[in-house]
């Protein structure tokens, strides 16, 4: 386990995944993250690579050979070497390895850093490709907050928040498949937060799974306390995807900046074919980040 910290938050990750285990409110003196209950969902903050959700069949085609996945790719169950431990920074590398190359037969290296600003911490990705041929690929956030958050609340007292939005539009899981339903698009509506428009978190809101918005509809969302005021926020400037979630009953909200999701429905086309698929060149490096921020309310 590595640590970094600031004045107002504390910052605990594996090498295990490179996972965020920890965000440690020092001034509300309260754990924000989710702590894994494996009653709910055992995990807190994993890194989906080099797949985000599940491809149809839970395999693809790349160049005529089928290569088996599993849902949310293998980087979440890998030992990274933590290369830099300084300051307010982690950094963390993974490289392919022979076993990778059973199910993603691509050269690469997968660096993921975490850096502290106060009360704001940034994840960054950066994915080489170390082969000799275009390699294609999905990657994506899932924190989970803890919701609820402060004594004598319930989870459906809390806010889904966005910037300059009237409405949202979402696609739904296809039960048992874990591919998108595109037959169907749903619309969130949204109402005034004061400078944020936003819906409450209703009891049955997940019973279908996650909620998918495609076409980078989401730049910027947040959990808010019962007053509407920002309790935790995720920032993912020019992002394709985002992913809202969780397990009906249990005490957290992921938030999930994605770069790529699961396969549509039906799709039996090759890897290259896929909607939203992101490739890089030999050499190249595909890099993006996003942000976590913490708010302290302001009753306190």
């Amino acid at each position: 386990m590595y640590s970094i910290e600031n004045q107002y938050l504390k910052i605990e990750v594996s090498s295990l995944g490179a996972e965020l285990q920890s965000i440690f409110d020092k001034e509300m003196k309260q754990e924000v993250l989710w702590q894994g209950d494996k009653k709910y969902w055992g995990r807190r903050a994993p890194v989906l690579f080099p797949n985000v959700g599940r491809h149809s069949g839970d395999f693809y085609i790349w160049k005529g050979r089928k290569f088996s996945t599993k849902q949310h790719g293998f980087a979440r169950d890998m030992n990274f070497d933590c290369v830099k431990e300084a300051g307010e920074e982690l950094v963390f590398l993974l490289r392919d390895t022979e076993e990778t190359r059973k199910y993603f037969p691509f050269a690469f290296e997968l660096q993921i850093s975490y850096c502290l600003s106060g009360r704001e911490l940034e994840v960054n990705w950066k994915v080489k490709n170390l082969g000799q041929e275009t390699m294609f690929f999905t990657i994506g956030g899932h924190p989970a907050f803890r919701v609820p958050v402060l004594e004598g609340t319930v989870q459906t007292d809390y806010k889904l928040l966005f910037k300059e939005k009237e409405e949202l539009k979402y696609r739904l899981i296809c039960p048992g498949e874990g591919t998108a339903d595109t037959s169907r698009i749903y619309k969130l509506s949204l109402k005034d937060y004061g400078e944020y428009t936003g819906c409450g978190i209703a009891e049955h809101m997940f019973d279908q799974d996650a909620l998918i918005f495609d076409e980078g509809q989401i730049q910027w969302a947040a959990i808010g306390y019962p007053d509407g005021k920002p309790y935790i926020s995720v920032e993912c400037k020019e992002f394709t995807n985002f992913g809202i979630w969780s397990v009906p009953g249990a005490p957290f909200i992921c938030l999930e900046p994605w770069m790529g999701r699961c396969d549509d429905h039906g799709f039996k086309g090759e890897i290259s074919e896929k909607p939203g698929i992101l490739k890089t060149d030999p050499a190249d490096v595909f890099q993006k980040s996003y942000k976590i921020r913490v708010y302290k309310p302001e009753s306190k």
